[in-house]
């Protein structure tokens, strides 16, 4: 059983952590350590950057520690000198090893953005729109060695709306499971833990830029899914002329034409059924463009096809 204020170590690395993270702080439980990915190189300068958790806890003046590996003495010894009542993981980036989840007297606990036990993994939001999922939603489970397979704390449901990108169902699920961890910690005594089904088992792998790559054969349908579901991150993509453009936003259309030609000078591009109208593109070295700004600086023409 969860103590009323127990001491808390929080695990968690991107944006979609942070008001998890606010959530604790502001409800003064005591958050002993922060636990994120260390620093990394990204964007076009290759600037050292730190994760969005880190850049809380700092604001917060919280404790953080950034190991490349939670499997070695130092990460062991710092977490049990803690003396934890509780680790709350929200999209920390690593698999915690199995002598990491006996160390705190009360467990580990993760909130994951699906209906478990659909869409285990790394990327169940992308996956859910991807898929065409008209629901998801919130698990808060306990943590046990397999990926994602513990007993279910609490969950809620929530809608996936037809416009949603990954973007957007992603801080409505932050919030989300922010407020319920919130009661979870309040009202210990109402935990009811139930074991996963083992029916309905999916796998939400992470997503790779091979596969973000645009099929024109599939419907109107997928292809949008795929644009919605990508749109944050890395972004669908397709060829025109040896440049690849992302496709960032776009709508469904009812027309037919040859496939990736496009056949409406709005940017309407016929799939293997139906179209889509790109609403938001992007070619490299560039910023996101609405299509009639990126056709004003970028030669692309009725009938040119996009493979």
């Amino acid at each position: 059983m969860i103590n009323k204020k127990p001491k808390i170590i929080f695990a968690g690395t991107p944006d979609f952590a942070v008001p998890t993270l606010n959530a604790i702080f502001k409800s003064d439980y005591q958050i002993s350590l922060v636990l994120t990915q260390p620093d990394r190189k990204s964007g076009r300068g290759m600037i050292l950057k730190s994760s969005p958790v880190k850049q809380k806890a700092k604001e917060l003046n919280i404790p953080i520690f950034q190991p490349e590996r939670l499997n070695n003495d130092e990460a062991f010894q710092k977490i049990i000198d803690v003396n934890a009542d509780i680790l709350i993981v929200v999209a920390y980036g690593q698999i915690l090893p199995e002598k990491i989840l006996k160390i705190p007297k009360n467990g580990c606990i993760n909130i994951h953005a699906s209906l478990l036990p659909r869409w285990r993994g790394a990327a169940p939001i992308h996956r859910a729109i991807i898929s065409g999922d008209h629901e998801t939603g919130i698990c808060i489970m306990s943590m046990e060695l397999g990926l994602d397979t513990g007993p279910i704390i609490a969950q809620e449901r929530t809608p996936i709306l037809k416009s949603d990108t990954t973007k957007e169902l992603s801080s409505r699920l932050a919030f989300l499971g922010s407020e319920m961890l919130i009661k979870v910690l309040t009202y210990p005594q109402n935990i009811n833990m139930i074991k996963q089904s083992e029916e309905g088992v999916t796998y939400a792998k992470k997503i790779n830029k091979i596969e973000a790559r645009i099929d024109w054969s599939l419907s109107a349908d997928r292809v949008e899914c795929l644009v919605r579901g990508l749109s944050n991150f890395p972004g669908a993509w397709t060829m025109h002329n040896g440049v690849r453009l992302k496709l960032l936003d776009a709508e469904l259309v009812e027309k037919n034409g040859p496939i990736g030609t496009i056949i409406d000078e709005s940017g309407v591009v016929a799939c293997g059924s139906n179209a889509i109208r790109i609403l938001s593109i992007q070619r490299p070295g560039k910023a996101e463009q609405d299509w009639k700004s990126f056709t004003r600086g970028y030669e692309i023409n009725h009938a040119d096809t996009l493979s």
